[in-house]
């Protein structure tokens, strides 16, 4: 596979589903993928790229800044409250938006360092005990919430559950983003993107097979 092969199917599934290109951003997700695979890519001209720990993003992303102009860089994994001054530091955008306490931390840096990434809230579609989330009955009150405190809420993400039908979790999301005024849906990823694409995926996050598989080791 690789970047070009992801692109040319992303190009081609928004033109299928009557949608243009360019209204669908392709998020490399390169965590865990050495700096060498990183730059590659980054050496072909892409700049979304997706971390999903803060620790890892801050010991990788700022060199890479001083190399490659305009990085977008989008949090796709959880955050903890204590490490959100961090994230505003690193990330243009953070997916993981997922409960009050945290809503309310990022309400107050936003006071504070007078600027806030891009924000999309992540709704549990499958009401996973294990993973996190709104509960999609809980979601509308959030978004509200979130934006009484002036916080930037961008769109909704997804992880649907591995063994269920991706197309239904992405209609949902898609349902609940549209009743909100919400226009960012940020799912899809690796086998599923183009039926996230058809659903109306903004965002969708590809990570190893563009860059090949991740050593965990």
């Amino acid at each position: 596979m690789g970047l070009n092969d992801i692109k040319a199917r992303m190009h081609k599934a928004a033109e299928d589903a009557g949608r243009a290109p360019n209204s669908v951003t392709l998020i490399a997700v390169s965590k865990k993928q050495p700096n060498e695979r990183v730059a590659a890519v980054l050496e072909q001209g892409h700049r979304c790229f997706g971390e999903n720990r803060v620790q890892e993003a801050a010991g990788k992303w700022p060199d890479f800044r001083e190399r490659f102009q305009e990085i977008d860089l989008h949090l796709i994994g959880p955050l903890q409250t204590n490490k959100a001054r961090q994230a505003f530091e690193l990330f243009q955008s953070i997916h993981s938006l997922d409960r009050p306490k945290l809503a309310k931390t990022l309400a107050r840096l936003a006071q504070e360092e007078g600027h806030c990434p891009d924000l999309f809230v992540q709704v549990n579609t499958g009401e996973e005990d294990q993973k996190a989330g709104i509960l999609p009955g809980d979601s509308d009150d959030f978004v509200k919430d979130c934006k009484a405190l002036d916080l930037p809420i961008k769109g909704l993400m997804c992880i649907p559950p591995v063994d269920e039908e991706a197309s239904l979790h992405f209609a949902l999301l898609a349902k609940i983003a549209e009743r909100n005024g919400l226009d960012g849906l940020s799912m899809g990823m690796s086998d599923d993107f183009e039926k996230a694409i058809a659903l109306g995926a903004t965002h969708i996050r590809v990570g190893s097979a563009i860059f090949g598989a991740r050593d965990y080791a």
